[in-house]
């Protein structure tokens, strides 16, 4: 995200999120902590000739990381930007060395929470009225990073032989 895609991002996030949208002033803030050598923030931007598509962002700090935001537009749900803006997070994640990624969302979300959960994000706990000033829960998940293997003894025998 460059300083230029504030203005439309911001007014996707107002259309969006009406309840409880960022302030434009986050998002200046949140942009200027992804600039410089120690900064700890990624956002990401899809373009779509012109207009914004999507946008996410991605915080790390001691190794942990933390899904901050994450939308698509009206139009594009369904084909695949979701997925694709949040494998770009999970590359931040690498890049930062997070062991652990984090995130919130809305407990009323669950096409978002079908689609953390293909990517192996699982439930954590619930952080009471997380979301204002609509006084929505929030369902905290998470996945190591990146995520643990399958457990071979785990596997059924006659697999193990047959390889």
């Amino acid at each position: 995200m460059r300083w230029w895609d504030i203005d439309p991002v911001f007014a996707l996030e107002r259309e969006i999120f009406p309840e409880d949208a960022w302030s434009e002033g986050m998002f200046w803030s949140e942009l200027a902590r992804a600039r410089g050598p120690l900064a700890g923030r990624r956002y990401l931007v899809a373009d779509d000739g012109g207009r914004i598509a999507g946008y996410c962002g991605f915080g790390a700090v001691d190794g942990t990381g933390d899904i901050l935001t994450i939308a698509v537009a009206p139009g594009w749900e369904g084909r695949g930007l979701g997925s694709r803006l949040l494998t770009g997070l999970l590359d931040a994640a690498t890049d930062f060395g997070c062991h652990e990624v984090l995130l919130e969302v809305r407990v009323d979300n669950h096409r978002a929470q079908r689609l953390y959960e293909r990517f192996d994000f699982e439930p954590l706990g619930v952080r009471r009225g997380y979301y204002q000033p609509a006084n929505v829960d929030a369902l905290v998940m998470r996945r190591p990073h990146p995520p643990s293997a399958p457990d071979p003894s785990a596997s059924d025998p006659k697999d193990r032989s047959a390889a």
